[in-house]
């Protein structure tokens, strides 16, 4: 099995993670138990996860020029992410500021910083882009660098996989470059007017699609092709705040190694399974290996 060329374009921030045993309500302060400050951003933490999952994976974003990006720039680079095209932006670096109650549960309050700043890709950046074997992309970056890099993929070759989140509109030039679509049941919503019980409306967006439904696992939907339900691996949760994130990349992974989509797709859901036994964000993504052994063909 040859090795995936994965390329994440997305966002970086460090994630500050308190730990509690219920989250504040408004206007409420709590007592924290655990605190603990990583690197996170959905583009950061997949192309994190992509490069455990076994894959080479350049990442394509944006940095601030402080300390938060230093340490950004170290801790990815460290993970094996080839980061020669990741920019340094004067000002602040993307920061999440992230609660997680004692069942898993998590609110999340992103600042985008340098993030905001990523437009207008290079003609290097583009060339990584056209050479990949799957591009994965979010939405913590502005949407039309997301379809410039969409647009560009597409037109090579490059399967292009979007995980819709944040969720958000978006437009119909990049749904048109997108080959599988990633979405929990609020992005869905929000997308297409569907949910669980409804997972083919997505269909009307584009040619294939995942609905990530947590605990309850997930549904893989393809055109002209039934729902397929993938359940969830059962384990004891901790936190789930990078979950989707290993999800995506391993599905990315698994997919640019020539394995059929159904198949990526309960393999990604033993990288969410893994990910979640774990507090954390980047430092929960697991090795290749963890996800092997609670992956069930």
């Amino acid at each position: 099995m040859r090795q995936s060329r994965i390329v994440v374009v997305g966002s970086a921030n460090m994630d500050l993670v308190g730990a509690a045993t219920e989250l504040p309500r408004p206007g409420e302060t709590v007592l924290g138990s655990d605190f603990a400050m990583v690197p996170g951003g959905k583009g950061a933490n997949q192309a994190i996860a992509a490069v455990r999952a076994g894959a080479a994976c350049t990442f394509l974003g944006a940095l601030g020029s402080d300390a938060f990006g230093v340490t950004l720039r170290a801790r990815i680079t460290a993970a094996q992410v080839d980061t020669t095209h990741l920019r340094v932006v004067y000002g602040a670096s993307g920061v999440a500021l992230v609660m997680v109650n004692a069942v898993g549960e998590n609110a999340i309050l992103v600042t985008p910083g340098a993030n905001a700043a990523f437009t207008g890709l290079t003609g290097a950046e583009l060339d990584a882009v056209r050479g990949a074997d799957v591009l994965v992309a979010q939405l913590e970056i502005p949407v039309e660098t997301v379809t410039e890099a969409a647009s560009a993929a597409r037109a090579a070759g490059t399967r292009v996989i979007l995980n819709a989140a944040p969720a958000r509109q978006v437009p119909a030039e990049l749904l048109a470059a997108v080959d599988l679509l990633v979405v929990n049941e609020t992005e869905a919503q929000l997308l297409a007017g569907g949910g669980r019980d409804d997972p083919q409306a997505l269909l009307a967006l584009v040619p294939r699609a995942v609905l990530t439904l947590g605990g309850d696992g997930a549904w893989y939907v393809e055109r002209d092709g039934p729902a397929v339900h993938v359940p969830a691996v059962a384990v004891d949760v901790v936190d789930s705040t990078a979950a989707g994130d290993a999800f995506t990349a391993a599905l990315a992974v698994a997919w640019g190694e020539g394995r059929e989509v159904v198949d990526a797709v309960r393999w990604a859901a033993a990288a969410g399974a893994a990910c979640v036994r774990r507090f954390g964000a980047s430092v929960a993504l697991p090795s290749r290996s963890e996800i092997d052994a609670l992956f069930t063909p």
